[in-house]
């Protein structure tokens, strides 16, 4: 039977507290972590697109959120909480963690499990990036993880057989001119966005590449409800012209009750 592709973290250290004896309390000690995941299909195919593949951004992701809130006396206990993070990733078939304290003894001591999708309860991160639906002239963001996306040019696009296609990518060039002005980066796949939710950052949205093979409209509004679905974004802010009237469909979606300048 042919083995499944892999993808892993390998000496990854990162300082913490942690362990049950008191002579660990109040104390960093350095842990070395490496992940290895099995992947639930081969990478043959994904044509070199990011949000086919599981991303490495996943295992250090993990590390960092089972550290995050609490402190542990088990390495065991960080260890299942890491794997269960992983698995809450379709792609991920099998982990295993592993574990090492490195400034207890003078080698290195710690544990290596290993669980697969669907015998452990998969815990998916908790972050959620803000929605932002930009008007014109906004100088004022929110503060922690939004997704910008750019308002419609002004300009007249070129006349084309695939007009929608030519709408998207003006968008995309409407994304990159204003992440220069807002002093963000551009974001144009599932995996960037994620990343930049899971670590309270602001960028814009580039849409085309996400949405090419779909039939959604290039029209920034319906984008936006479309893109807040799939990231479970926790509001989206209209920032409109004054007397423009919200999306009918936004009344899913609690509305600041200041409205950013338009």
């Amino acid at each position: 039977m042919d083995q499944p592709d892999r993808i892993h973290l390998r000496d990854y250290i990162v300082s913490a507290e942690i362990g049950a004896f008191q002579s660990e309390r109040g104390q960093q000690q350095r842990l070395r972590f490496a992940i290895e995941v099995a992947l639930a299909r081969p990478v043959a195919g994904v044509d070199d697109h990011v949000d086919r593949i599981l991303s490495y951004d996943v295992l250090t992701g993990a590390v960092a959120d089972g550290l995050a809130d609490r402190r542990y006396d088990l390495l065991e206990t960080l260890a299942e909480r890491i794997a269960a993070q992983v698995l809450a990733q379709p792609l991920a078939a099998e982990v295993t963690v592993s574990i090492e304290k490195l400034d207890r003894v003078p080698g290195a001591l710690g544990v290596t499990l290993t669980r697969r999708a669907g015998r452990v309860q998969a815990t998916a991160s908790a972050a959620r990036p803000a929605l932002l639906v930009m008007g014109r002239g906004v100088e004022t963001l929110p503060k922690g993880a939004l997704v910008v996306i750019p308002a419609a040019p002004l300009l007249p696009l070129p006349q084309g057989a695939n007009a929608r296609r030519i709408a998207l990518l003006a968008l995309d060039q409407a994304a990159w001119a204003l992440a220069g002005d807002l002093g963000l980066t551009v974001a144009d796949s599932r995996t960037e966005l994620d990343w930049a939710a899971a670590n309270g950052i602001a960028v814009v949205w580039a849409p085309a590449r996400m949405v090419a093979d779909s039939d959604l409209p290039a029209e920034p509004a319906a984008l936006a409800l479309w893109l807040a679905e799939r990231l479970d974004a926790t509001l989206i802010e209209w920032a409109l012209p004054p007397g423009a009237a919200l999306p009918a469909a936004a009344a899913g979606f609690r509305i600041p009750s200041a409205l950013l300048p338009g």
